[in-house]
């Protein structure tokens, strides 16, 4: 490995990634929700983080509105 590199002569390229990157948030959600998440992702093999994650990017891209009923 070289002790100096001429970075005028790298190609800086943007990150295709960048719109995509995540953010750390803390939230909090009820236990009967994390169990949910839990069991599908034993299911399916995908972390259950990311299958939150997936089903929030599924509702804000085909704009779904939200129905609350009180009981």
């Amino acid at each position: 490995m070289r002790k100096e590199y001429d970075i005028e002569k790298l190609n800086p390229r943007k990150n295709p990634y960048s719109k995509r990157l995540k953010k750390t948030i803390t939230i909090n959600l009820n236990e009967d929700t994390i169990n949910y998440f839990k069991n599908k992702s034993e299911q399916c093999g995908i972390p259950y983080q990311t299958l939150i994650n997936l089903y929030l990017t599924d509702c804000a891209e085909n704009n779904r509105e939200l129905t609350i009923t009180w009981h």
